[in-house]
């Protein structure tokens, strides 16, 4: 059917996540920093979202799409009841408690650390936070640059060796850190030799400082340098669109 609908202008969207949190229906998802419309049929078309956007990257267009489902939109809302837990005072969903299943997850935690020598790190510098890295050093020189969300490492099993080996690895949390990273890592950027820049994000809205803060640091260093973005779900999967 035609009908009246959201449309979320990718480019004008600065990731801050508010529609998201405005969006009562549970239409309006975060992917790679970017507000995306997960389903049709979430969206009643009322557009509580509009005055929410800072930027105004939300609109209405008319096109062909599934009907409003309050059923389904009802049904969704209970499975999100039942896997979360009430957020924090603060309203971002970065800080909503989840408690995340595994299969294979003992009953209780082993009183035998693992040993050093089966997981070896693959840390290649000190420091790894960004408010303390030196603008020149040495491994910076011919460096392949990973930025990441402090929370990454801890979401995603596998992080040192599918993210850290063989990268330099600054980390930070743009919602607890004061000030804007893009300052300090157009610095590193424009002064060494980065061959790439990787940036590994949580999924969560407030994440997406880290990713605007590199993608700034790069327009700003007048380098060309092959870019990339990892999403990571908060219950440990590579996001893709």
């Amino acid at each position: 059917m035609i009908r009246k609908i959201i449309n979320i202008n990718e480019e004008k969207c600065n990731g801050c996540g508010l529609c998201a949190q405005t969006c009562h229906e549970g239409a309006i998802g975060m992917f790679h920093g970017k507000a995306k419309l997960l389903r049709d049929d979430y969206c009643d078309g009322l557009g509580d979202c509009l005055p929410a956007c800072p930027t105004g990257a939300i609109t209405f267009i008319e096109r062909e799409a599934a009907a409003y489902d309050e059923a389904a939109v009802i049904e969704n809302k209970k499975r999100q009841q039942q896997t979360a837990e009430k957020p924090l005072a603060c309203g971002c969903p970065g800080s909503q408690s989840r408690q995340i299943q595994r299969d294979n997850a003992p009953s209780e935690p082993s009183r035998t650390p693992a040993s050093d020598q089966a997981v070896p790190s693959q840390l290649r510098q000190w420091p790894v936070q960004i408010k303390l890295a030196p603008v020149n050093a040495p491994y910076f020189n011919g460096a392949h640059l990973l930025i990441a969300a402090d929370c990454t490492a801890y979401a995603y099993g596998n992080f040192h060796q599918n993210y850290i080996r063989g990268k330099i690895t600054l980390i930070g949390c743009p919602k607890l850190d004061e000030g804007d990273y893009s300052e300090k890592l157009t610095e590193i950027v424009k002064n060494n030799d980065i061959k790439s820049l990787t940036v590994v994000r949580m999924e969560v809205p407030c994440c997406g400082g880290i990713e605007r803060a590199a993608v700034t640091a790069l327009k700003n260093s007048g380098k060309f340098i092959p870019w990339q973005v990892v999403t990571i779900s908060t219950d440990g999967r590579v996001l893709e669109l």
